[in-house]
């Protein structure tokens, strides 16, 4: 099977722009988020355990994010609609992107081999970027453990 993407982008490279629907106001670009730090981390699913524990992490320090200026946003390659399950269900208080045809993530080379009980398929993997003010990336988080990873990012921040 092919590996497809893997990570490619350096600390310092700027950051792919991008484009996608939301789970609330339509659809943002990376852009629209100029002059601020922007958390974009990419999850394999909606309301599963680990993506589920990760998004709380965020969704618990939102506060201390918002204090210190910083914009979270969520990829995965679900529809808005389960977004906005995802969203209503935790009280998840950010943006959650979808991006179904998973430009995003190739853009990011986050889209690429995982393994699960023996088998081999294609998926987002999860990743976080910590994308500056000035559009390029400050720090990657290649291996991401869901029940840390908020206050990694914010230690980073």
């Amino acid at each position: 099977m092919a590996k497809e993407n893997q990570i490619t982008l350096k600390e310092g490279d700027m950051a792919p722009e991008f484009t996608a629907a939301t789970n609330a106001v339509g659809k943002v670009s990376l852009s629209d988020f100029k002059g601020k730090d922007v958390v974009l981390y990419f999850y394999p699913k909606d309301d599963t355990p680990g993506c589920t524990k990760e998004a709380c992490g965020f969704r618990d320090n939102f506060a201390e994010f918002k204090k210190r200026g910083a914009v979270v946003l969520g990829v995965s390659t679900d529809s808005g609609k389960s977004h906005d399950k995802f969203v209503e269900k935790y009280k998840l208080p950010f943006l959650l992107l979808a991006d179904e045809d998973k430009k995003i993530a190739r853009a990011y080379g986050v889209w690429g081999e995982k393994s699960f009980m023996g088998r081999k398929y294609l998926g987002t993997l999860r990743v976080t970027f910590l994308i500056g003010p000035d559009g390029h990336i400050k720090k990657i988080w290649p291996q991401v453990k869901p029940d840390e990873h908020a206050a990694e990012v914010l230690a980073a921040l």
